[in-house]
């Protein structure tokens, strides 16, 4: 299915050798204006992935964003305002960056993810408004919108691809969500096909499933816990759940009930590894992107990890390598006495409280700014 180069950079390779579609999890105002996005695509780069705490330390710690703000503050832009243009600008440039890959590729690829307000991650309903209006006022083909796999969100999710709009699922810690996540996008498909004479070829989504935060928690549980046994299995449950993750993605898409809709043009919603930066320094710098490689799947990867799997990293189908060991390590963890289910609620809380912090955060500078520029 992917013919072998023997050149080309790394990043280049691991979507031609391997299915794989490295994207960059980043963006700032200094990527579109000095070409360095422009760079990064022709290095392999082939999507983008935002957030809010991306878009704090670039807005908060770049001078970049002065002329835009001052402009927008003395027009009577509120900063919540102010803020979602600032962030819309930067989505836009990425896209038109993106724009011949995605029409390149066939609408496979060249997305770029922008996520909806994180305060509203506990609000169905109020979620799937704000992505609407998101997607609309973005306009573009290749845009993803942002919602978080929270239990609430998931009929937003679902109502969202009926409607044929580009969904990024975000923050899924666990096999289960994942699951509703996989149920949500197959059901809203079949939605969409129930409305009649309608497409299904157009309509794009990535769940992005979290990966380095795995091992953050579950290593400090086992270490809790002592023992020689759990020592062994640390530094390894979030590739395990990746494998196993993997495994499920294959299991749900296929069957009679997925061929129906691949019959009418439906693509599957590839598993993208998020959080794959490695936190524990004695792991390898490459490790969430090494052991997780395989067709049909997204990495996205901080800059440092980017350039550290561009420079070294190992390219070689892993991600199902040896599917019994993986399920005998998940099951050799829960054994040891780790809760999986309670880290992986404990995770989607705190990813969600880190997404708001940042909102929050970024948030009350601006009004500082905002109110020194109007008051002089």
């Amino acid at each position: 299915m992917f013919a072998v180069m023997t050149s080309g950079t790394r990043l280049q390779r691991l979507f031609s050798d391997q299915g794989q579609s490295p994207w960059i999890d980043n963006l700032r105002r200094g990527y579109l204006s000095s070409g360095h996005l422009a760079a990064l695509v022709a290095r392999g780069v082939r999507g983008l992935t935002s957030n809010p705490t991306i878009f704090q330390k670039a807005i908060q710690g770049s001078a970049e964003y002065n002329e835009q703000f001052g402009r927008l503050a003395s027009r009577g832009f509120t900063v919540e305002e102010i803020y979602w243009e600032l962030v819309l600008d930067d989505i836009k440039g990425a896209l038109e960056v993106f724009a011949p890959l995605y029409h390149e590729s066939g609408g496979n690829d060249g997305f770029v993810s922008v996520e909806v307000d994180p305060m509203l991650a506990f609000d169905g309903a109020a979620t799937l408004e704000a992505a609407r209006r998101l997607d609309e006022r973005v306009g573009a083909s290749n845009v993803m919108i942002k919602i978080p796999a929270t239990i609430d969100g998931l009929p937003a999710i679902r109502r969202m691809v009926a409607e044929g709009r580009n969904v990024n699922v975000t923050l899924i810690f666990s096999l289960q969500r994942y699951s509703d996540v996989i149920d949500a996008y197959i059901s809203g498909l079949e939605d969409r096909l129930s409305q009649g004479n309608v497409s299904l070829s157009d309509v794009n989504s990535v769940a992005s499933f979290f990966i380095s935060r795995v091992d953050t928690e579950v290593d400090q549980r086992l270490e809790a816990l002592g023992g020689e046994a759990r020592a062994r299995l640390k530094g390894r449950a979030a590739v395990t759940q990746g494998r196993l993750a993997y495994a499920l993605f294959v299991e749900k898409f296929s069957g009679p009930r997925w061929q129906a809709l691949v019959d009418r043009g439906a693509k599957p919603q590839r598993p993208l590894w998020a959080s794959t930066s490695t936190k524990n320094p004695a792991y390898p710098d490459t490790m969430y992107v090494d052991e997780l490689i395989g067709p049909l799947t997204v990495n996205t990867l901080p800059d440092n990890t980017l350039e550290a799997f561009d420079d070294h990293g190992r390219l070689e189908r892993t991600v199902d390598s040896d599917l019994a060991s993986a399920r005998a390590t998940w099951a050799e963890i829960a054994d040891a006495g780790v809760d999986l289910n309670e880290a992986a609620a404990k995770l989607e809380d705190e990813g969600i409280a880190s997404f708001q912090q940042s909102f929050v955060d970024l948030l009350g500078v601006m009004q500082e700014k905002h109110d020194s520029l109007t008051r002089g």
